[in-house]
C-alpha cells in the first residue's frame, strides 16, 4: 500500500463554499486527485472560473449556484450532482462563517439565528440530504468544516461557537449511525486561516499581531493548509477513520 490511497480518481465530489478560501483550496485538490467535483455557492461568477480550472485538471466539474440556509436549495444541489455525475461520493460542508461579531449582553436574537442557520441547521440539512445519496450507491464520506471556536468558546463570537460545537457533536453523533452502512462522517477544524472571510482581521496589522499572538506557530495559517486534512478524510487513507475531528490550527488548542 502505497500513496495510492490517497487517490480519488473515479470519485465524484461536492464542495460547497467553493468560490474563494478554504473551499477553493478543497475542491481543485480534489480535481488534481483526480475526482470530478461539483462546486457550489452564491457567487456563479468565482464558481464558474473555478471549473474551468478544475477541467483543465481533466476533470469533470459543475458549478452550482446554491443558498445553503435553504434546504429545498440543498436538495436540488444534491440532485444536480446525482444526476450529472451519476452518485455522490464525497461531501464537503465548507460554506458558513460570520461577518459580525456580539457581546452576549447586546446581542440581537435574530443574529443569533442568522449565524446557527447557516453554520449548523444547513449542516444538518446537507448530512442527511447526502448520506441519502451516499447509501444509495453503497457509501461516502463527509466531510464537516468546524473551527476552533467550536473546541473552546471564543469570547463575542458565542453564537459561531455554539454552531461549530454544534456541528462538531452532531459529526460525532451520526458518524456512529451511519458507520456500518459505509457512510463516514468526520470534522475538521481550521484556526485562523487567511481567506476573504477574514479580511477584517488580516488588512490591519495590529488585529493580526494580535491573533498571531494566540498562535505558537506564530502565524495565521493558509486556504491550502487544509487540504491535506481534506485528502485523507476523502479518501482510502481513512476508510477506518469516522467520527473524528482534525484540528488544523498552529497549535492554538494545544
Amino acid at each position: 500500500m502505497g500513496i495510492e490511497i490517497f487517490s480519488l480518481e473515479g470519485r465524484r465530489a461536492l464542495v460547497t463554499g467553493a468560490s474563494r478560501g478554504i473551499g477553493r483550496s478543497i475542491a481543485l485538490a480534489f480535481a488534481e486527485a483526480g475526482a470530478d467535483v461539483a462546486v457550489a455557492a452564491r457567487t456563479v461568477s468565482d464558481l464558474e472560473t473555478l471549473a474551468k480550472e478544475i477541467e483543465s485538471l481533466g476533470r469533470r466539474a459543475v458549478v452550482i449556484e446554491t443558498d445553503i440556509r435553504n434546504r429545498d436549495a440543498i436538495q436540488s444541489m444534491v440532485d444536480a450532482v446525482v444526476a450529472e455525475f451519476g452518485g455522490l461520493d464525497i461531501m464537503v460542508n465548507n460554506a458558513g462563517g460570520s461577518n459580525f461579531m456580539s457581546p452576549l449582553i447586546a446581542m440581537r436574537p435574530e443574529g443569533w439565528e442568522k449565524i446557527r442557520t447557516l453554520n449548523y441547521d444547513a449542516v444538518f440539512h446537507a448530512c442527511q440530504i447526502g448520506a441519502q445519496a451516499m447509501l444509495a450507491s453503497g457509501g461516502g464520506s463527509i466531510i464537516n468544516i468546524s473551527s476552533v471556536a467550536g473546541i473552546s468558546g471564543a469570547p463575542t463570537l458565542s453564537m459561531y461557537s455554539a454552531a461549530k460545537g454544534g456541528v462538531r457533536l452532531f459529526t460525532q453523533a451520526i458518524a456512529k449511525e451511519l458507520a456500518a452502512s459505509g457512510v463516514r462522517a468526520n470534522c475538521i477544524s481550521p484556526g485562523w486561516i487567511d481567506t476573504p472571510l477574514n479580511d477584517w482581521m488580516t488588512s490591519d496589522e495590529n488585529t493580526l499581531r494580535e491573533a498571531e499572538k494566540m498562535i505558537p506557530m506564530g502565524r495565521i495559517g493558509r486556504p491550502e493548509e487544509i487540504v491535506g486534512a481534506a485528502l485523507y478524510l476523502a479518501s482510502d487513507a481513512s476508510t477506518f477513520t469516522t467520527g473524528t475531528t482534525l484540528v488544523v490550527d498552529g497549535g492554538q488548542t494545544a
